[in-house]
């Protein structure tokens, strides 16, 4: 397939706009300005809408694969959401229209649904209050440590670690270290849980907090997550719950409930929204009560008379970690979401995803190592050591996968796990797709025996095939324009 670069011919236009019949005047310094052209492709609306026509028929999407995408849901997302979200009511709103003015009524509609969202989430996980301004889970991560951080400097607390386990996901010790904390990591135990031994050595008076994942990213629920919670409350500290994994507890239990004091949730895993190529997200972040006063500005409350308005007179806020309401598109799918499926809809998407993860798992154990045998929860991790004999490894079981139209797992994460192998088969898969992926798994099993070389030369029906990651990333080229 060409590039898109590479179909422009000189002169060929698409779009012809009328010549200004307004003086026009550059404001711009002319330091700022091109020194020469942009050199953009030149092609006919023809051109352009079958290249990217064409370009978009070679993507993998949960529309058209299976994507077993481990730590990250990637699962069907109801087009009842998309077609709610496209209201002109809501679609067509400007975030700086008139909450209450002469106006005001437009917005009022998009403000409940903020309001509303707010009491959903506060009923799903057991917090007292939410912000929906951060754009990501990793986002809503670093807004929950700095809000941990500015409850301390409130008490006075002299605080400068935060403990993570040595199994957690990559941005938990990225937000804690920009938020200014030492990251310390709490090894994992033979179970596959946090080792609790270990954590109360590492309790001390400067622990601020704990960053957790529960289920961890093996797929493991923390059975003494209590008590983990008892030991870092013991000095002062407080508990972050990554809701990456929510998807596997939503609806049955609740991280309040269990001792956290701060958390995010991944709308975009958990609820019905868009996933995929860096965007677009949502991650709220919910406190409990005594943290309340410390959320972001704006906050939707609701006022005697029935109407919504946004409150900005919070003495200990830490301000704004976002433009405006955060993903306003996002947050409205996610709660159309929520009201489609109700309590028991909700009950029945973590225990399908925890039925269809177990599936897949004992289905598999006798062709992959698996390091933790135990019942998992919405994930299950394997481990390609048995193909090491044979020269094969995780990438190349994950290569062959794209030869038989499945997206690959997430592979070599966790990083606890040698030549990791982590399937999320998700709640929205049929058995018939699961038992399809199953057996193209037990296939490559064998192929790694009986043809290695073949499958280290996968993918062959892609347009590219089989890169050097190793020396792109070494020897990068990147072509002037």
């Amino acid at each position: 397939m060409k590039l898109i670069f590479d179909r422009s011919v000189d002169g060929r236009q698409g779009v012809m706009p009328p010549k200004s019949d307004v003086p026009t005047t550059i404001h711009i310094k002319k330091e700022l300005l091109r020194a020469s052209d942009a050199k953009l492709p030149e092609l006919s609306e023809l051109d352009v809408v079958r290249h990217f026509t064409e370009l978009s028929r070679k993507n993998f999407g949960v529309d058209t694969n299976f994507y077993p995408l481990g730590s990250c849901t990637m699962k069907y997302n109801p087009k009842v959401a998309e077609r709610i979200a496209a209201y002109p009511g809501f679609a067509h709103l400007h975030p700086l229209l008139p909450q209450l003015r002469l106006g005001g009524m437009l917005t009022q509609g998009a403000l409940e649904v903020l309001y509303d969202m707010d009491k959903f989430l506060c009923e799903l996980s057991a917090m007292a209050g939410f912000t929906m301004q951060p754009m990501a889970g990793a986002h809503g991560e670093l807004a929950g440590i700095m809000i941990m951080a500015a409850y301390h400097r409130d008490k006075g607390n002299k605080k400068t670690t935060i403990l993570i386990p040595d199994s957690a996901h990559g941005t938990n010790p990225a937000s804690a270290a920009i938020a200014g904390y030492k990251v310390v990591a709490v090894p994992s135990d033979s179970q596959g849980m946090m080792d609790v031994e270990a954590l109360k050595k590492m309790v001390n008076s400067e622990t601020a907090g704990l960053m957790l994942t529960c289920p961890n990213t093996l797929g493991i629920f923390e059975k003494n997550i209590k008590q983990i919670c008892e030991i870092i409350h013991s000095v002062d500290g407080l508990c972050y719950y990554d809701g990456a994994n929510l998807n596997a507890i939503v609806g049955k239990a609740r991280p309040g409930d269990f001792g956290f004091d701060i958390m995010h949730i991944n709308l975009h895993k958990t609820f019905a929204t868009p996933h995929g190529s860096g965007g677009p997200g949502a991650g709220p972040v919910g406190v409990v009560k005594k943290l309340v006063d410390f959320l972001p500005v704006s906050i939707v409350v609701k006022r005697n008379d029935g109407t919504f308005a946004l409150e900005y007179d919070r003495q200990k806020s830490i301000g704004y970690i976002a433009p405006f309401y955060g993903n306003f598109a996002i947050i409205l799918r996610a709660y159309v979401y929520i009201l489609m499926l109700g309590r028991e809809g909700l009950k029945a998407v973590s225990e399908n995803a925890v039925l269809n993860a177990n599936y897949v798992k004992e289905k598999l154990k006798d062709y992959y190592e698996l390091p933790f045998g135990q019942t998992c929860k919405h994930e299950c991790v394997f481990s390609a050591e048995k193909q090491l004999a044979d020269g094969i490894h995780a990438i190349d079981i994950a290569k062959g996968l794209i030869d038989r139209g499945f997206h690959p797992p997430t592979v070599y994460f966790p990083t606890i796990v040698k030549e990791a192998i982590m399937i999320e088969p998700t709640e929205t898969e049929s058995k018939e797709t699961l038992d399809a992926f199953i057996d193209t798994m037990i296939d490559l099993a064998k192929m790694s025996k009986a043809e290695p070389e073949k499958l280290k030369a996968a993918p062959i029906t892609t347009p590219i095939g089989r890169l050097d990651e190793t020396a792109a990333a070494k020897n990068v080229d990147i072509a002037e324009i």
